[in-house]
């Protein structure tokens, strides 16, 4: 929309009156133009008429110059209008540029000052009328062909006012009031004009006639300055044509149609698809730096075909020519196009870009232009007035001197802090130069960019003088930044601060704080969306939901519109009243209590949007006049049709709104609705809304139930009745279809001022229609947490306000949208608030650069070199500028520029110097934020030929890659580069600390490239480097020295990673978190500027940077390096070579095609009841993903044979068959498909597979109908127990009360005394001292009703070994330690374990010497005990015994030691027990013969003899009835030979009866042997005998031991065994055999002690021991005694 003096601003429709106005005042005069002539040659002839008249009246200006002077102006302003209209020739801008710098800089002289003045200003009007012909000119070649060379199509919407557009103002009230000045003001007759299209009506407006005229008055140039009268003013201007301009034109005119046509011929006989290419600059602009109030072009040129269409963009912003006329001039002719812009100012400081754009492609250029104050107390912005009022003498009019206003702010409001329900006012004051007191300024309040108009929330006031603002009643709604924009015309000045506004104190404690912006959306007739956005405050607990309350407007009763609390921050309310306006309001609800309501919502009408139309539709609508809205005539009686395009336009876990047009066909009255619902798949439709039906478009559906799906439908209904319904909307799953955001990343705080902070953080990923942010800050350590805004901010950069000096805080953000808020982000790292460098200002003029040294020296010019400053003020340098002075004989002479432009590299030539000449330079480098110090005066140098034959010095070496044992060294050829080319470079190295001679190079052999990497490095060393050339001649000079660098890697070191995505495109990826607001990611390749951008792509997002390569080729080779500006040298590189290459395209080629990678592949399992299960697992499915199961080529389904199953979410495909049969032989495929990524897998069963599988199924199938009734989990086993008993066991399953277990041995049963209780499902058999005979096979079986199961255990050959094997080990484990015996024979060593088995192996080691066992050293087991017996034992058998039991993989040890006292007491020990035993064997005694009882019959013989023994030979003597007896005629007693005796009786007679007793006896000891005899009578006798006879069926036999009377005494010391019962059978022995003492099978000599009696003789009685030996079962305790047999 064209921008308009606020003098013809009438009414609130101002803009449109003035377009139609100004639309036929220009119509009016291109009318008289000739028809042939197109509107657009008319407005190039305007355009130079009114240049024309312009340059006549500033040349015809009478001002108080003499004759010649004035002559010689005019001669000038002549030429440089030709110069400029010729529009090729560089001197005027030469020459403008040296005139603006001596007027700049050397007012001392006053006639130069004036003539400079004076030529600066009619070379700027001059410049005016040059660019308003070219632009009359380009109109006009556009007119005559409709060419791709046109003007850039411009938009007529209304946009913001141009700051610094000149223009004279006139108040509104006083437009037609005479005054001391007069404006030219545009007039013409309304005339009525029919036919003009929109094309050529948007073309009209932009005439160069009303830009020039416009252009003119604004920038007061050409303006008469006299007192006129009104009607002076009001007449109209004709300016002729000079002839000469017109012959000019008309031979343009000619040129230029024949040029057309010869074109338009040509371009007829191409074609042009052949031709088609993409756009390219040719030349590229140029980047610029200038004073403030000069003017700048821009310059490039492009190729392509079809021509392209260039754009310019200001820091990426389009520019538009209309927002600002006069400010911008665009121009584009043959292929050159240039952007002008006329009186820069500080504020035009930018990069600037031409875009060009046809069908092949788009393609921009950038340029840099940066704009330099004025120092000192000149105040720039009047520099020229001041020369202008100096120069001549007319009055100057208030009008004159205010081409622009100066405006500015005192008193200037702050932030402002408030809460809830304060008044807040807002203030400052306004100083506006010069005070024009006709004129009042335009003063505007905005919210966030947004106006602000007077409400009874806000009230506005200006006093002339000061603009206030006030908060009546402030709500965290009017929370934001508040921007004052006080304009005068088109000039307008800003200030903004920001106002915070906290909760009030919440009524319940803990209750949260109150919702804020309360919308209405969607008003119907009986339906609204209410909106609003969640508070910030929790009270400390989450939120539960929302209430909804209304009322209506006119009453003050408010009604709750839900039961239940909401979450979703949008929920609709039904059941409105057609007609009626309401508002509405939101409560917050958490455990603790409800929040204060919100404010209220601008009141909304219950009408259908049809009827709001209408309501609204009034003649001053916009361009439209009256609008009027008709229906069609409806026809009575007809039924309504269905409704049409049903659909669910939102859906919670609360409701679901359901949206539809009405129906085409409806009956003769407004029809309503009925909506109907059910549950997805089924036909079950239930009518929602019963009793009543909606008469909106609209409708809510509640009370479904979460996570089922729906379908819905409509019905129309009118008196008529119920029309069919609609089609049915398609399954609506009831649940949110908008997550709660994901928490924002990447939280960083930078310093602003001393009492705020800047928040940056990210977007969070996959975000959907987010409302704001909430930033919370906390001092460190405190742990307790605030909002720093209460109403979310957009964009993800927030100013923190009111923090505390000093202290150190840390924050965190949390996003928002309808479904609720993030999580919180991780907390930022702490910051100190202080203010940043430049006292709060995020940016500063950098520091001054530094190491000046010269790079090349001729007679007239010398090239000069020197380091980037330091600290570079937070942003990035945009140039150098650079002074230099003589030095005379040593004194120093004044400063001179050496560049007016700033230069961007390093390295610059100052020119037109003197030969011999010595001089001294410094050197400033400039940001946007200004120009910063110059540097030190560099050395002197002298400005003479250099002829030496070497190189010079390389410059610009930076380090770069600093890592903790390398960096990448960069560095600049020489500028002299000596008679003959360089062909290569040295590095040196040297620590930093380190003298000079300790220089050493790098490389051995001059590199060719200007970079090297330096490893070898040793981390935390500083060093530094330089570089020399070398060529034919030599090697140079080396460069100026680095700057130290310490090897090390830094904390957060991040290195370019290459990627390849799913589309196959490979890209090298920097990553980078300690970026800046203003640093930027820098890629070059080999360490070069990439120019080149057809080959890679670069687009870099907050702090990620990605390079792709379109097509990666051997064109791409090399060192791909990534540089982050404005940071402490972060910056890494990648080298692709050819095997990197050949990766690279392999993995993109995957990528580009992908398949599905597959965990496991097609596979095949049996199950559990014999079913055969096919699957294949896939890393990862996505929802989309579909599988396809082939057999034998051919497909199958599922079904009742094949159960199939695919499980996105585990990626697990498979196919499950009940049972297999023969006819399933074959090849199973499963295909996969998802997306455009595809696999799969196959799995042959032919042959012995198939079978095996079969039969594997058929047994599982088997198995688990076994499994149903009693069955074995374990299947029989065995165990040994610590009492070295073993012990098989099982586990049983699915038993029950009736379930029987029997156990069999060999096929044998093994019967149990116990019942088996099945505790644990375990059974066990124990059988003790396990030994061979229980080897064999054991079997268990389980029986009940539903079956039987058994379990067979084989305990033969190798699993016997092992189970012996692991019963010795138990038996080994179980021995106690070795204990020392003597016995009579020597000395015994033993030990006892629970019991001996035969397979445990015993071995002796003496003094680590294996024994060899003789009849003197021998080896036993008796019972428990293992033993050594070392027979009369001598000193050589003291020592270490060992006794190895080995268990048949392991050995275990006991150890003793017999020596010393231990050997000397067991020595003595055998020696008396050797004597006892002496004695014992050599004493008297009866061996046998003699039996216990002897009956006999009366009359019969009796014989007895027995054998006796002694030595010496006993005496032998008898006893009867305990008297002596001897030999008489009827008893004869022999002892013959030493040892036979016998006893005989002719006729026994009943007095033969007794008890007999035969003695014998020696030295050594006495035995007595008893018979008894019983005679029975032969008659009467036989009863008395018989029972005698049972009465001593059993008699014990005694035998008696006596010794002498001295050993007698002592056998009260010896223990006598317990002995109930004995029956004793004597049998003869042989007379010729010696008895043996004791032997190891019939005594248990080792578990007796001999008893001591004296020192010459013992008699040794053994002591009975009882143990416990356990039966199998290990419950029944049998004793074992040793038995003495007592003489």
């Amino acid at each position: 929309m064209m921008s308009l003096p606020f003098y013809q601003r009438h009414h609130e429709h101002y803009d449109r009156a003035y377009r139609h106005k100004a639309l036929s005042s220009t119509v009016s005069q291109y009318q008289k133009e000739t028809k042939s002539k197109s509107a657009v040659y008319a407005q190039g002839s305007t355009a130079y008429a009114r240049g024309s008249a312009a340059r006549h009246h500033a040349s015809a200006a009478g001002f108080s110059l003499d004759t010649s002077g004035a002559y010689s102006h005019g001669s000038s302003a002549y030429d440089l209008e030709s110069a400029a209209y010729s529009y090729g020739s560089t001197a005027y801008d030469h020459s403008a540029a040296q005139s603006k710098r001596s007027a700049a800089y050397s007012l001392d002289t006053e006639s130069l000052s004036r003539s400079s003045a004076a030529y600066s200003h009619s070379s700027e009007s001059i410049n005016k009328l040059a660019a308003a012909y070219r632009l009359g000119s380009e109109s006009y070649s556009l007119g005559l062909k409709n060419s791709n060379l046109m003007i850039e199509d411009q938009s007529y919407k209304m946009s913001p006012k141009a700051k610094r557009a000149k223009q004279d103002l006139i108040s509104e009230d006083k437009e037609n009031e005479a005054i001391d000045y007069s404006v030219p003001i545009f007039t013409g007759r309304e005339v009525n004009i029919s036919g003009i299209t929109d094309t050529e009506e948007e073309r009209i407006k932009e005439t160069a006639a009303y830009v020039a005229k416009r252009n003119l008055f604004a920038t007061g140039e050409g303006v008469s300055v006299s007192k006129v009268a009104k009607s002076t003013s009001e007449e109209e201007h004709h300016e002729k044509k000079s002839r000469k301009v017109a012959i000019r034109e008309s031979a343009e005119r000619v040129a230029m149609k024949k040029t057309l046509e010869e074109t338009q011929a040509f371009h007829k006989k191409l074609n042009q698809d052949k031709l088609l290419h993409a756009p390219e600059f040719i030349i590229e602009p140029r980047s610029h730096t200038i004073w403030e109030k000069e003017n700048v072009v821009f310059r490039c040129s492009v190729a392509g075909w079809p021509a392209p269409r260039v754009t310019w963009y200001k820091n990426n912003v389009p520019i538009d020519v209309q927002t600002h006329p006069g400010k911008y001039i665009i121009e584009s002719r043959y292929g050159l196009h240039s952007l002008e812009i006329t009186t820069c100012e500080f504020d035009d400081t930018a990069q600037y870009r031409a875009s060009a754009m046809n069908v092949k492609g788009e393609v921009s250029v950038y340029a840099s232009l940066v704009v330099k104050r004025y120092k000192g107390e000149i105040d720039a912005s009047l520099l020229h007035a001041r020369l202008f009022f100096s120069l001549y003498t007319v009055a100057i009019t208030p009008h004159g001197y205010a081409s622009r206003f100066e405006i500015s702010f005192v008193d200037k409001f702050d932030v402002a802090f408030g809460r809830e329900g304060e008044t807040m006012s807002l203030g400052c004051t306004v100083v506006i130069n010069p005070d024009i007191k006709r004129f009042k300024p335009d003063v505007e309040w905005y919210r966030n960019g947004v106006l602000i108009t007077p409400s009874k929330w806000v009230q506005m006031q200006w006093s002339g003088e000061r603009a206030s603002l006030t908060l009546t009643h402030a709500n965290k709604e009017d929370e934001g930044l508040y921007t004052l924009r006080v304009a005068m015309g088109e000039y307008y000045e800003e200030y903004s601060g920001y106002v915070f506004v906290r909760d009030a104190d919440a009524e319940i404690p803990g209750a949260p704080g109150a919702p804020l912006d309360v919308q209405c959306l969607d008003a119907n007739k009986d339906y609204v969306i209410v909106s609003w956005k969640q508070p910030a405050v929790d009270g400390g607990n989450p939120i539960l939901g929302y209430f909804i309350d209304r009322c209506e407007v006119g009453t003050s009763h408010w009604t709750q519109c839900n039961e239940n609390p909401v979450k979703f921050a949008r929920f609709p309310v039904t059941g409105l009243i057609e007609g009626r306006s309401y508002i509405f309001r939101v409560r917050a609800v958490n455990k603790a209590g409800v929040s204060l309501p919100s404010r209220v919502s601008e009141p909304v009408a219950a009408l259908d949007p049809a009827d709001r139309a209408r309501l609204r539709s009034h003649p001053s609508a916009p361009w439209t006049g009256q609008i009027i809205v008709t229906e069609e005539e409806p026809a009575e009686g007809v039924v309504p049709g269905p409704p049409t395009d049903l659909q669910v336009i939102e859906a919670t876990k609360n409701y679901v709104v359901l949206s539809w047009k009405p129906p085409g066909q409806r009956g003769h009255e407004g029809i309503m609705y009925f909506v109907e619902k059910c549950v997805a798949g089924t036909e079950d439709w239930q009518r929602v809304n019963t009793e009543i039906p909606v008469k909106s478009p609209r409708f809510a559906v509640f009370d479904l139930a979460e996570g089922k799906s729906y379908c819905f439908r409509v019905r129309c209904c009118n008196s008529a009745g119920i029309g069919e319904p609609s089609e049915a909307t398609g399954a609506t799953v009831v649940d949110d279809k908008l997550d709660i955001p994901k928490a924002p990343g990447r939280i960083m705080p930078t310093r602003n001022t001393d009492t705020s902070v800047v928040v940056t953080w990210t977007e969070p990923p996959d975000a959907k229609e987010l409302v704001g942010y909430y930033i919370e800050s906390s001092v460190n350590g405190s742990g307790r947490w605030e909002p720093c805004n209460n109403n979310p901010v957009k964009g993800t950069r927030f100013i923190c306000h009111g923090l505390t000096n000093g202290e150190k805080y840390i924050f965190r953000v949390r996003a928002v949208n309808a479904a609720g808020l993030s999580e919180f982000s991780q907390d930022s790292e702490p910051i100190e608030v202080k203010a940043a460098i430049g006292g709060g200002l995020l940016h500063a003029a950098p520091s001054p650069p530094y190491d000046i040294v010269v790079l090349e020296s001729v007679r007239d010019s010398m090239v000069l070199g020197w380091k980037q400053p330091k600290v570079t003020g937070g942003i990035e340098i945009t140039g150098y500028y650079v002074n230099y002075r003589e030095v005379v004989d040593g004194v120093a002479g004044n400063w001179k520029e050496a560049n007016i432009k700033a230069v961007a590299e390093r390295a610059y030539r100052i020119q037109n110097l003197k030969e011999n000449m010595v001089y001294q330079f410094q050197v400033a480098a400039a940001n946007l934020a200004g120009v910063g110090t110059p540097s030190q005066p560099s050395k002197p140098f002298k400005c003479e030929e250099w002829t030496i034959a070497v190189p010079g010095p390389p410059h610009d070496v930076k380090c770069t890659e600093v890592r903790k044992d390398s960096l990448v060294l960069l560095w600049k050829e020489p500028v002299y580069t000596g008679r003959s080319p360089v062909v290569g470079y040295y590095v040196d190295m040297k620590e930093t600390e380190a003298k000079e001679e300790r220089w050493r190079s790098v490389n051995e052999k001059p590199l060719q490239k200007k970079y090297l990497k330096i490893s070898g490095l040793t981390q935390g060393v500083s060093y530094v480097f330089r570089v020399r050339a070398t060529n034919q001649a030599g090697v140079g000079k080396p460069s100026d020295v680095t700057d130290a660098v310490v090897a090390e890697t830094r904390p957060g070191t991040k290195e370019v990673v290459v990627d390849v995505d799913d589309n196959g495109v490979i890209s090298l990826n920097f990553e980078c978190d300690q970026m800046s607001p203003d640093s930027k990611f820098i890629w070059s390749k080999n360490y070069e500027p990439i120019e080149d951008d057809s080959r890679l792509n670069i687009d870099t997002k907050g702090g990620k940077s990605k390079a792709s390569f379109k097509n990666l080729g051997e064109d791409d080779l090399g060192i791909y390096s990534c540089i982050v500006t404005d940071t402490d040298g972060v910056s890494s590189s990648y080298t692709i070579d050819e095997e990197e290459m050949k990766r690279l395209l392999a993995l993109s080629h995957e990528r580009q095609f992908p398949t599905i990678p597959l965990t496991s592949e097609l596979a095949v399992e049996i199950l559990e009841k014999g079913e055969v299960r096919f699957w294949l697992q896939a890393e990862k499915l996505s929802g989309n993903a579909k599988a396809n199961f082939v057999f034998n080529d051919k497909e199958i389904f599922n079904g009742e044979k094949y159960k199939m199953k695919v499980d996105q979410k585990t990626g697990l495909v498979e196919m499950i068959m009940d049972k297999l049969e023969d006819k399933d032989e074959g090849t199973y495929t499963f295909q996969l498909q998802d997306g455009k990524a595809t696999n799969q897998s196959s799995l042959v069963l032919i042959g012995d597979v198939f079978k095996k599988l079969r039969d594997e199924a058929d047994f599982q199938r088997k198995e688990w109908h076994r499994k149903q009734g009693p069955h074995f989990v374990d299947k029989l086993g065995w165990e040994v127990t610590d009492e070295c008993n073993v012990m098989l066991k099982c586990k049983v399953a699915n038993i029950k009360k009736e379930t029987h277990i029997v156990w069999y041995k060999d096929d044998r049963e093994i019967m149990v005394d116990e019942e088996h209780d099945f505790k644990d499902g375990v059974c066990t058999l124990l059988i003790s001292e396990f030994s061979k005979k229980d080897a064999g096979t054991y079997e268990v079986i389980l029986k009940d009703d539903r079956g039987k199961d058994s379990s067979e255990l084989k305990l033969k050959d190798t699993a016997f070994a092992d189970l012996m094997n692991e019963v010795c080990r138990r038996i080994a484990l179980s021995a106690t330690d070795l204990k020392i015996q003597s016995t009579a024979e020597g000395i015994r060593l033993y030990s006892y374990v629970t019991y001996y088995v035969e397979d445990l192996r015993v071995g002796w080691v003496h003094n680590d010497t294996q024994i060899k066992f003789t009849d003197r050293v021998k080896t036993g087991v008796t019972g428990e005990q293992i033993w050594l017996q070392i027979n009369e034992p001598t000193p050589q058998d003291k020592g270490k015994y060992i006794m190895e039991l080995f268990d048949g993989s392991t050995a275990h040890k006991k150890t003793v030691d017999l020596s010393g006292q231990a050997f000397d007491e067991a020595f003595a020990e055998f020696q008396r027990l050797k004597q006892a035993a002496i004695a014992e064997k050599n004493r008297a005694r009866v061996l046998g013969g003699l039996p216990d009882v002897v009956t006999i019959q009366e009359g019969k013989a009796l014989n007895l003899s027995c054998t006796v023994w002694g030595d010496p030979t006993p005496e032998v003597s008898w006893l009867k009835n305990e008297k002596s007896f001897v030999s008489d005629a009827n008893c004869i007693l022999k002892f013959e030979s030493g040892k036979n005796v016998s006893f005989s009786i002719s006729t026994v007679s009943t007095h033969d009866s007794g008890k007999y007793s035969i003695v014998v006896k020696n030295k050594y000891g006495t035995e007595t042997s008893d018979v008894t005899v019983i005679v029975m009578p032969v008659s009467g006798q036989i009863d008395t005998v018989q029972e005698h006879n049972q009465n001593n069926k059993t008699v014990s036999k005694k035998k008696k031991t006596i010794t002498s009377k001295r050993k007698e005494g002592e056998k009260k010391d010896f223990i006598k065994p317990h002995v109930e019962e004995i029956i004793a059978t004597e049998e003869t022995p042989d007379p010729n055999e010696i008895p043996p003492v004791k032997t190891e099978k019939d005594t248990q000599s080792n578990q007796g002690a001999a008893k001591k009696t004296d020192g010459k003789a013992g008699v040794a009685e053994m002591v009975p021991q009882s143990m416990e030996i356990l039966d199998r079962k290990g419950k029944k305790p049998v004793e074992k005694a040793a038995l003495g047999k007592p003489h």
